[in-house]
């Protein structure tokens, strides 16, 4: 398999990264792109082919992914359309940019759009994938395979996506300034920052893993370690009484506020 990345910004990057750590497919079956030499050098170095110029890297691709800002995309597209072979899957990475206005430059070519996060780095991304009407089961299953070599994947419907984007892509972010709070708070009760930053990024990694393994409902999970009168409800309850469940709710909703319009 054949694997064209344009774009190494951070998106671009993690997922190389991912692909790299994960390990079954070869550096020398990925070509990555960049308008800079300098942010592709580190790449090279580990034996992922680097090019400046989309049209070549294209060529033999069998999925081309687009990690572009959502302004540049169209450009792109125009520029390596003739280059592509006839069953290269394109996978749009371009939040906000929909399939209807990606179709009029793709033409007949089977067309995703993926929502992955920078967790890909590490193979623990959770990537939201929409295909296009045109794209046939087996496609689809080609896209989920491929963004499982970088950790979980779920295929939804379009009108979804911008959803995903706040929950599973921004949702990073909220997660990190949750730890980044703790891990102050770690400080305050007399810990080194790198130990309590240690401390809370285990403890919510076994946490995540509770529930992605169970599947059982956050809050049954949160019954097990709430002894009556004890402290971690007292906690729990402080947290509630400074607007902690409301203030993630109304950061949420106000992320999807701005993407969808």
């Amino acid at each position: 398999m054949n694997i064209t990345i344009i774009g190494s910004g951070n998106i671009g990057s993690a997922l190389v990264a991912g692909l790299l750590r994960e390990g079954s497919i070869s550096p020398c079956n990925i070509i990555l792109t960049d308008i800079s030499q300098n942010a592709l050098a580190p790449f090279a170095e580990k034996g992922v082919k680097t090019t400046q110029n989309n049209a070549e890297a294209v060529k033999n691709a069998d999925i081309v992914l687009f990690c572009v800002k959502p302004y540049l995309i169209f450009d792109v597209i125009e520029d390596v359309l003739s280059s592509l072979t006839e069953n290269a899957l394109l996978i749009s990475l371009a939040a906000g940019v929909e399939f209807i206005a990606l179709q009029h430059y793709t033409g007949a070519h089977p067309l995703f759009r993926a929502i992955p996060n920078t967790a890909m780095a590490v193979c623990q991304s959770m990537t939201c994938i929409a295909a296009s009407e045109d794209a046939n089961a087996a496609q689809c299953e080609t896209v989920l395979n491929f963004f499982s070599r970088v950790g979980k994947t779920i295929l939804i419907n379009e009108a979804l996506i911008d959803a995903a984007t706040v929950i599973a892509s921004c949702g990073t972010a909220f997660a990190l300034r949750y730890m980044s709070a703790a891990t102050s708070a770690g400080v305050e009760t007399g810990f080194r920052p790198d130990v309590a930053q240690k401390m809370i990024a285990q403890t919510v990694l076994g946490a995540a893993a509770l529930i992605a393994d169970s599947g059982n409902h956050t809050e049954a999970e949160i019954d097990k370690v709430t002894t009556p009168g004890g402290i971690t409800i007292k906690g729990l309850n402080e947290m509630e009484h400074a607007g902690f469940s409301s203030a993630v709710m109304q950061g949420i909703l106000a992320a999807y506020e701005k993407i969808s319009g």
